[in-house]
């Protein structure tokens, strides 16, 4: 295909997306399958130029006037990818299968600039009603925040040490120009390219086979790491999932000790179990979501590792679309959620032990505020300071910015360039 047909093939999925309200990797599955002469590099830039359009759909739509999806994904032609809007047109002139040509105002429009003046949420690419929420959190740099969520991930992996070191995964990638983590010491990356650029397909590596590594963004094997999980001790993962930070937590344990691997979803848990397989994880002992099926572990776990439901902000340069489709209700239901879980796990822990807790947001009423709630309900907890955390787990000093008010630490793509992550640890005194 060429780039018109691509951008008309965007413009199909993204009103997909909004007439049928459904998730945009269902849009382009279904787009794949009723277009069967698009090739694989076809799909990739079609897949590009949807998701680029959801990154910075306010900015583009106010900069256009305009967020109907011809428009959004003819912004990011100009305006992300550096496609002259003159020499568009004229490609559009001579293909049957390119969308309506930029007008003369459209084309003032797409190659100038936002004022001064546009607001605040605007320049950021969020949604307005959650811009006081991400100045709570960030302070004056929460513009800039959002424009960091606004851009395109990396592809992330964790060099499994059970089976593997990171220098046989760098090698094994080598054809991907993978590149070891800024932060992580066991993760391998490779940037995000522009453009259509393809992503690595890692998965049918021979050393993903075999389980040398485990696709995982570096902020989540951060938190993994950060969660400090010791050979020998007894630990519940109470909302493991697929189980990857389960596997983590395993491999920092060096397969000594006991994780619970448990998860209220079944349809979660499930690929679980394959995963401990391939990666060597002998000490996790999955639990199914039945009657009393934690009963056993009640006061005598050393650590218990929340990785809660949430809203999923961190998130926001994987899954763009996301950020338009959150609402308070939501967040509401997740903030009860959260409240619940905290409050069911401390029944777990023995004397001195850890209470770990996840987020995948970068929200303060999932991250700070659920701890504050949390220790003013139960004072038998104290925070545990977060650099002496950090400079424990990873040997160096968190970087700036990274510690929270409330004594947490939250990674974002402004300053740990990984997804945004919350942690807090707190430890029950005796």
């Amino acid at each position: 295909m060429r780039l018109p047909g691509r951008l008309s093939a965007a413009i199909a999925v993204l009103t997909d997306v909004e007439t049928r309200k459904r998730p945009v990797s269902e849009a382009l599955k279904a787009w794949g399958i009723n277009n069967r002469f698009a090739g694989a590099g076809d799909r990739a830039a079609i897949g590009n130029l949807v998701y680029d359009a959801l990154r910075r759909r306010a900015s583009h739509a106010a900069i256009m006037g305009d967020d109907s999806p011809r428009t959004l994904v003819l912004a990011v032609a100009v305006r992300d990818w550096g496609h002259d809007p003159a020499a568009l047109n004229e490609s559009f002139s001579t293909d049957d299968h390119a969308p309506q040509a930029l007008s003369a105002e459209e084309i003032a429009r797409v190659t100038g600039q936002l004022s001064d003046d546009t607001e605040g949420y605007i320049r950021a690419d969020v949604p307005q009603w959650l811009a006081p929420a991400l100045e709570r959190a960030f302070g004056d740099n929460w513009i800039a925040e959002g424009q960091a969520m606004a851009g395109r991930p990396s592809l992330d992996l964790r060099t499994n040490v059970l089976k593997a070191q990171r220098e046989r995964v760098l090698k094994s990638l080598d054809r991907f120009n993978a590149v070891k983590t800024a932060i992580s010491p066991v993760g391998v990356t490779m940037p995000a390219g522009s453009g259509d650029a393809r992503t690595p397909n890692v998965t049918s590596d021979e050393g993903y086979l075999k389980g040398w590594f485990e696709v995982q963004d570096q902020g989540s094997q951060i938190v993994s790491a950060l969660a400090g999980a010791t050979p020998g001790e007894q630990v519940l993962d109470l909302c493991a999932g697929a189980g990857g930070k389960s596997l983590a937590l395993a491999a920092a344990m060096g397969n000594k000790g006991q994780i619970f691997a448990y998860d209220s979803d079944r349809n979660r848990l499930a690929p679980i179990y394959d995963r401990l397989k391939r990666n060597g994880a002998r000490n996790v002992q999955v639990r199914a979501p039945v009657p009393g099926a934690l009963d056993d572990l009640i006061g005598k776990m050393d650590r218990v590792v929340i990785d809660a439901p949430c809203t999923g902000t961190g998130t926001w340069r994987r899954r763009p679309d996301t950020k338009w489709k959150l609402s308070p209700e939501l967040l509401a239901q997740r903030v009860a959620e959260q409240a619940a879980l905290l409050a069911d796990a401390e029944r777990f822990l023995k004397p001195n032990g850890t209470l770990v807790y996840i987020t995948c947001s970068i929200l303060p009423q999932e991250n700070d505020d659920q701890i504050a709630a949390f220790l003013a309900a139960h004072p038998g907890f104290a925070t545990i300071d977060p650099r002496q955390l950090w400079q424990a787990a990873l040997g160096a000093a968190a970087p700036q910015g990274v510690v929270t008010a409330g004594s947490g630490i939250a990674l974002t793509p402004r300053l740990t360039g990984t997804d945004g992550f919350y942690l807090n640890a707190l430890v029950r005194t005796p």
